[in-house]
């Protein structure tokens, strides 16, 4: 087992002990760390403490972190879309309407089960029904992510994320017409109190978000853009770019009912960068639109005759 120590600082002072802890590591759940504060795995100064503990500053919080448990997920042959693989990464092209882990509802065909089938040296280091995957892309979302093979990969591309040095950008077709040809949203994420569904932007129990974006094409009531991820909340593009006004076509959460005839959100993870765990070389991969969300420009430029 990992032990984590940390000291909290002022500017902290009364924060949620399961917030502060989550925020530690990307890749940490907020349910995920309440079960280490339930189970004793986070002391503060030595003693077990509930999850709604508030934190003081000079508090030396002590993290226990659980081996990863057996796996019981099925391999199944899926034939993947593998853009690049060697023994310590792998890039995929996931399609819309994959699950990218297994959940509750979903314990069959997502990236996982194919990755297993796949690979069978994919890294435990995330625990149960996770491995490898150390970013995700929403299910009817497309287009690239990383995976790591190995416990020394996924702490490489894992830190990697939490220091904003890998590359995220993604195309996406919003509703209206946007008068900036770019900009930056800035504003903290959290999820929505009266739909625990759905993340917003709020003060509250939030982490930063960061979003660039760049307007590629303009149309009679849709802009095509690239948005380029500082960091990687949930359904951060979805929920910024509605804030702003522009919510994506598609979206059946963020979204309005009356949008474009698309299976899910026109959002496409079109590029990745990121250092090569092992080589500490830097590498850049990019796939072409799929075919709907070409479809979907195709058509838009023909209305603008």
């Amino acid at each position: 087992m990992e032990h984590i120590e940390v000291k909290i600082e002022e500017e902290q002072q009364s924060e949620r002990i399961d917030k502060v802890v989550t925020s530690i590591e990307s890749d940490w759940s907020r349910s995920q760390v309440q079960n280490w504060v339930k189970d004793g795995m986070v002391t503060v100064n030595g003693k077990t403490v509930k999850t709604n503990y508030k934190c003081s500053a000079g508090d030396i919080i002590s993290i226990t972190i659980p081996e990863p448990t057996i796996l019981d997920v099925e391999a199944e042959e899926l034939n993947l879309d593998i853009v690049y693989e060697d023994s310590d990464v792998l890039v995929v092209n996931k399609p819309r309407g994959m699950v990218v882990h297994p959940a509750p509802g979903n314990y069959s065909g997502t990236l996982v089960n194919g990755l297993m089938a796949h690979c069978k040296d994919l890294s435990g280091i995330n625990g149960v029904l996770r491995p490898g995957i150390v970013h995700r892309i929403d299910k009817d979302t497309t287009g690239l992510l990383m995976v790591a093979k190995n416990d020394m990969a996924h702490e490489s591309l894992v830190s990697q994320l939490k220091a904003k040095t890998t590359t995220r950008k993604y195309k996406a077709i919003v509703h209206g017409v946007m008068p900036h040809d770019k900009g930056t949203i800035d504003a903290p994420i959290g999820r929505d109190k009266s739909d625990r569904q759905k993340m917003t932007v709020t003060d509250e129990n939030s982490r930063d978000a960061v979003t660039h974006f760049n307007v590629l094409e303009k149309f009679n009531d849709f802009t095509f853009v690239e948005c380029q991820l500082e960091t990687g909340r949930t359904h951060q593009i979805r929920v910024h770019l509605k804030y702003i006004g522009f919510p994506l076509a598609g979206d059946p959460k963020y979204g309005p009912k009356k949008t474009l005839d698309i299976n899910g959100q026109a959002l496409h993870a079109g590029l990745i960068g990121f250092e090569h765990p092992r080589t500490k070389e830097y590498m850049e991969f990019e796939v072409p639109l799929p075919e709907d969300m070409e479809q979907l420009l195709d058509n838009l430029r023909r209305k603008m005759g």
